[in-house]
């Protein structure tokens, strides 16, 4: 079902589930994020880690308005009326050290369980733990990450391109990620880990980034939810207040503004 929204109206949902961010990188889509952030209204809204890339910064320090913009944003959402939890990721790591510590009204928590409109139990968590090159070889990890940071670099010239040629925005990231046999494969492998350890905790599903590959699916009777990215796809997962869950393509979104995919 299909919901009209026009520019002045917010989208009002129960849960967000944002991950990947990548502040501090200059392949971060903040003013995308920005967008979504100023359009979506929530209960609850969760950080799935990588909301600032510490590893980034150490490289190259790049910090524009716009991902300034996004910390105030996420600030006021917590002075208000949403509760924000951020569960930190492998490039915000030293985060973790932080467990149930509270800054600006955003709660750090490493793991935490939420409850759906419908009663499910989600078990949330960033997913680097089940990455098998990161707990194997840490080195390898960052070496993997040197050549992803120039297919990044290669996005934005295909979509500076595009633009210019008056197309939308696409993804060349996420499309090599689908075509190649093995990362088709490491992305299957996580998914399942993933599944088995929320399965493992009794939960009925689980929530985490990661991967950047946004997902809805279900593994052995568990839930899986991905949330995607703000760097390649730039898509959130949505808990509507029917409990329905849904993932939200804000590139392709702003694009056709005035139609949001909600659940019916």
């Amino acid at each position: 079902m299909q919901t009209q929204v026009s520019h002045k109206e917010k989208l009002k949902v129960r849960s967000v589930w944002i991950s990947d961010i990548h502040l501090g990188f200059r392949g971060c889509s903040a003013d995308f994020l920005l967008d979504f952030l100023h359009k979506v209204e929530c209960d609850y809204l969760y950080l799935v880690g990588d909301i600032v890339d510490v590893w980034e910064m150490k490289k190259r320090m790049f910090w524009p308005q716009a991902h300034n913009n996004v910390i105030r944003t996420l600030l006021g959402k917590a002075k208000h009326d949403t509760k924000v939890i951020y569960v930190p990721g492998n490039h915000d790591e030293l985060l973790r050290d932080f467990d149930g510590a509270v800054f600006g009204n955003i709660e750090i928590q490493n793991e935490i369980v939420h409850t759906t409109a419908e009663g499910k139990k989600l078990l949330i968590l960033h997913g680097d733990q089940f990455d098998s090159v990161v707990k194997i070889s840490p080195l390898l990890a960052k070496i993997g990450g040197r050549l992803y940071d120039y297919l990044l670099r290669a996005n934005r010239l295909v979509n500076y391109v595009r633009r210019k040629m008056g197309f939308s925005y696409w993804s060349l990231a996420a499309f090599l990620k689908h075509k190649v046999k093995n990362a088709v494969q490491y992305i299957s492998n996580f998914e399942e880990a993933v599944a088995h350890e929320a399965a493992k905790q009794g939960v009925d599903g689980v929530v985490c980034g990661h991967i950047h590959r946004a997902e809805i699916t279900r593994i052995n009777n568990v839930d899986y939810f991905n949330c995607g990215d703000w760097v390649e796809s730039c898509t959130a997962l949505v808990e509507h207040p029917n409990g329905k869950m849904e993932i939200l393509y804000w590139a392709d979104i702003i694009e056709q503004p005035h139609a949001i995919a909600q659940a019916a």
